[in-house]
């Protein structure tokens, strides 16, 4: 039988922090002896309807935690998501609304079946709102353990205190709430990301307060957007839901910056390639391993060839939309009609001609010209960028 030294090594090989050292060891050892798995817990607000890939990292290491014998209990915010987590913001977020939360609740649980075991025996779900919706004597309590100077300690609530920017009272409530859920469920480790520190650390405290052993804690690294620089989310546009198409996820996955290669194989636990591998070929590599991941290695095979034929080949998409286009006097005003085919405003599209952002039937079109021949642009394909393309159909 694999020790518990060796299985906590295994089980943090990829993780930012280990709290406190030893731990985790000690748990595993514990659970062992008493012939329990241990209790595994990740709380996921439904700010959104998609899981992404950001997600996916700490999902990934729930997993390894099942695939050790243990069980994780997914808890889903419903109740906290009212509040919204203020880690790493300068600004208060706003409120869902109940809809939005129960929408997103929904798709949320769907979704992280597709990462984890879903076995009675290796999962439980939870909505916080079971134990959260507590009476204000209750609440009360638990407000009673934490004062104000311990929140000013996190670093978001510091920078806003500091700069004067509005904390609301509701705010304080979250990293109590969030704490509270350890309490609720008994948790032996909670995992998260590296901006739930504090949140995770405070969840030991209120977990003695109420006379309960406290949960070790396990922080991963935030996975970079496909910009390789900001945390990956859905507000800064940076994101790969996991059920995005295969080839929407192999080509903004092509997209990342060399720098961010290695930790993308690190933190979605994908075996890189050799150190020999060009960067292309290794992004191509790590594509491929996320789409076969959630879609197959069919629709991985099939995504591949559609990029390459579409950015390494230079041929067109099969699927190309047409547009009908009007001319006056034979000319087509290029800042115009690219506006109304790709949906975007006359001055951004005069800067893509102006630039050279522009190609028609797979050639740059004339920086210089703002008008084009009706007959130069008629049932040819007009691409801007790296993957938008109209066929447009001219109409006199």
């Amino acid at each position: 039988m694999e020790s518990a030294s060796s299985t906590a090594a295994q089980l943090t090989r990829n993780a930012a922090e280990n709290l406190p050292a030893g731990e985790l060891e000690r748990k595993l050892s514990l659970a062992s002896d008493e012939g329990r798995p241990l209790r595994i817990k990740l709380g996921l607000d439904p700010t959104a309807p998609d899981i992404h890939l950001g997600h996916t990292v700490v999902l990934t290491k729930l997993r390894e935690f099942q695939d050790a014998g243990h069980k994780v209990v997914l808890i889903v915010g419903d109740h906290t998501a009212r509040i919204g987590d203020p880690s790493g913001r300068s600004e208060t977020r706003p409120v869902l609304t109940s809809e939005e939360i129960l929408s997103n609740a929904k798709s949320y649980e769907s979704q992280a079946g597709l990462i984890l075991d879903q076995d009675p025996e290796r999962y439980e779900l939870r909505f916080n709102s079971e134990w959260l919706d507590m009476p204000s004597t209750d609440l009360l309590e638990l407000i009673r353990t934490t004062t104000v100077a311990q929140m000013l300690e996190r670093d978001d609530f510091a920078k806003r205190y500091k700069g004067g920017e509005p904390i609301s009272i509701l705010e304080f409530l979250y990293p109590l709430m969030q704490a509270y859920d350890s309490v609720a469920i008994k948790s032996d480790v909670e995992i998260g990301g590296t901006d739930q520190t504090f949140n995770i650390l405070l969840g030991r405290d209120i977990q003695r307060h109420y006379g309960l052993p406290e949960q070790a804690v396990i922080t991963m690294p935030i996975l970079p957007g496909i910009d390789g620089v900001d945390k990956m989310s859905k507000t800064s546009g940076n994101e790969i839901a996991i059920t995005a198409s295969p080839d929407e996820m192999f080509g903004r996955t092509m997209r990342i910056p060399d720098t961010a290669i290695d930790q993308w194989f690190e933190l979605l636990a994908i075996e890189p390639p050799s150190s020999e591998a060009s960067p292309r070929d290794a992004k191509a590599e790590l594509a491929r391993a996320i789409v076969e991941r959630f879609h197959g290695a069919d629709a991985a095979s099939a995504a591949e060839t559609q990029f390459s034929s579409q950015f390494v080949d230079h041929e067109l998409p099969e699927d190309v939309e047409d547009v009908e286009i009007t001319a006056e006097d034979g000319l087509i005003h290029m800042p115009a009609a690219l506006a109304e085919a790709f949906s975007i405003s006359r001055s951004e599209a005069r800067r893509l001609v102006e630039q050279g952002g522009v190609k028609v039937a797979g050639k740059p079109f004339d920086s210089a010209l703002l008008d084009a021949k009706a007959d130069d642009l008629d049932g040819h394909v007009v691409q801007i960028g790296r993957r938008r393309f109209k066929r447009f159909r001219v109409t006199r």
